[in-house]
């Protein structure tokens, strides 16, 4: 795997936390979309966090829907001209580099029309506003972009191909969502096991809903290990929905449950309340009530658990699909509020 390579490189362990959203879903669309000069130039500063990445996706009117997206590329000379705004941009403040899907044919069906591109966040245009969560820290932002030029030597794919790049970065996001790949009793557990012992709680009934987030725990771990072995064999498919979606759910009874024992000492936030911008990513990071409160985001960020409970029912179950009478209507004529 490409963790264990890089460890047995030296590579530093903080750099999942610090370029979670380049090694998880830029670096696998550089792979099966980019052209060597942009693999050759782009990959190796990426896996050793020598420049951030974020994905520009979603957008206020194209969250689950993200084929609705609005924000243009319009062709001008050698380049494309973009104007539009993204949101909850995890560390856009941070970021070198952007991960972009912008509409470039409004006049057929919505799937069809996006173009996948690499943008310097440091480009003229390119503007980032945090958006400040429960935690009081803003690993989120909102991303305006206001005729930021961009090389079409920065494309990835081809010209209406984005829906395919967005399918590939998708599919690792999920995969790699929750990422309990460590030993048992490691990962989200963890933290609620080592709290039981510090305190000496006895309670049967606590300890019974102990165990069986415990057992739960570990069916997520071996099957993270089932999804990554199927993505080493090739592009990852809707297992990784599976694990996000239990992972998303898991998290968040975990973290209320340590709250729960913690009794009124769960009220407290012991490590501090501040506004601020973190330098890295913050998905499991914390004390008990912060790790609470940011699971928060769990079942929305990396797509919604409405939406993966519609992939599992639809792509593995083969249950009918929901109907969508917008497939085959040109982008431009789809009514938007």
């Amino acid at each position: 795997m490409v963790d264990e390579r890089l460890a047995a490189g030296g590579a530093p362990t903080t750099n999942r936390d610090l370029n979670v959203v380049g090694l998880a879903m830029a670096a696998p669309s550089l792979v099966a979309h980019g052209s060597a000069a942009l693999q050759e130039r782009l990959l190796r500063p990426l896996f050793a966090a020598e420049e951030i990445w974020c994905q520009l996706f979603s957008e206020p009117g194209a969250g689950s829907d993200l084929a609705g997206l609005a924000t243009r590329a319009v062709p001008d000379g050698d380049g494309w001209v973009v104007d539009g705004q993204k949101v909850w941009t995890t560390l856009a403040h941070r970021a070198r580099w952007g991960l972009l899907l912008a509409r470039t044919d409004p006049d057929v069906p919505k799937h069809r029309g996006m173009t996948a591109f690499v943008v310097d966040m440091h480009a003229d245009g390119v503007e980032v506003r945090p958006l400040y969560e429960l935690t009081g820290e803003a690993e989120f932002n909102e991303v305006y972009l206001t005729g930021v030029r961009i090389p079409d030597a920065l494309r990835l794919g081809d010209v209406g191909g984005g829906w395919a790049v967005a399918l590939t970065t998708l599919m690792n996001e999920r995969a790699g969502a929750g990422r309990e790949l460590g030993g048992r009793g490691g990962g989200i557990i963890e933290p609620a096991v080592r709290l039981w012992r510090q305190r000496g709680l006895t309670d049967p009934v606590r300890h019974d809903q102990l165990l069986q987030h415990w057992v739960r725990a570990e069916v997520l771990r071996l099957t993270e290990i089932r999804a990554a072995e199927a993505a080493g064999r090739g592009e990852p498919g809707p297992e990784g929905s599976v694990a996000k979606l239990r992972w998303a759910e898991l998290n968040q009874a975990i973290t209320e449950f340590t709250v729960d024992i913690l009794g009124s000492d769960g009220m407290n936030h012991p490590d501090g309340y501040e506004f601020r911008r973190p330098e890295s990513s913050q998905v499991s990071a914390g004390s008990p009530s912060k790790s609470y409160l940011r699971a928060r985001a769990n079942s929305i960020e990396g797509g919604t658990s409405q939406i993966m409970r519609t992939i599992l029912g639809e792509r593995i179950l083969r249950l009918p699909s929901e109907p969508r009478d917008d497939r085959s209507v040109p982008w431009r004529q789809i009514p938007r509020g």
